[in-house]
């Protein structure tokens, strides 16, 4: 099945507001499947880019936990890029969504995350990651659904 691609001139402004969060994250050597369900903010940094701060619930193997994580989406040369970095500012990845596509690695110890960046349209998008390496084998698929106010509709 095609998707049809929403390109993205600005990525930090197409980002910026609050998200509503759904991931699957299914172990594919064993076939276990969790879920997490949240908001995403993204907010602005002083001195320029956005705080990415996701919280919600992650349920695996039936039992639920509080989860959350922090990122810095940095400017990243042009309006359509930015540099993701993790909270303490080690560089997690690159992002480029002018074409509303984009695949990024991240080398993890002797595991490599591969990420796929989809703009779906103006107020979707998804991620998916595969986790692959001698400690993990998983593919975690994220669906981002902008918060109705934070679109400036009356709804």
């Amino acid at each position: 099945m095609a998707t049809e691609l929403w390109p993205v001139p600005d990525v930090l402004a197409y980002l910026a507001g609050r998200w509503r969060v759904e991931r699957t994250v299914r172990d594919l050597a064993t076939g276990d499947e969790g879920r997490f369900t949240g908001t995403t903010a993204f907010t602005p940094l002083d001195g320029g880019g956005l705080l990415h701060h996701e919280s919600g619930t992650f349920v695996w193997r039936g039992v639920p936990r509080p989860a959350e994580r922090t990122l810095r989406f940095l400017p990243g040369g042009t309006a359509g890029r930015a540099d993701v970095r993790f909270a303490d500012g080690r560089p997690f990845h690159d992002l480029d969504l002018t074409t509303g596509r984009h695949v990024a690695d991240h080398p993890c110890a002797a595991d490599l995350y591969r990420g796929e960046f989809t703009a779906l349209d103006a107020d979707r998008w998804r991620t998916v990651w595969r986790v692959g390496g001698p400690a993990k084998d998983l593919l975690l698929t994220t669906d981002y659904a902008r918060v109705a106010e934070d679109r400036g509709d009356p709804a």
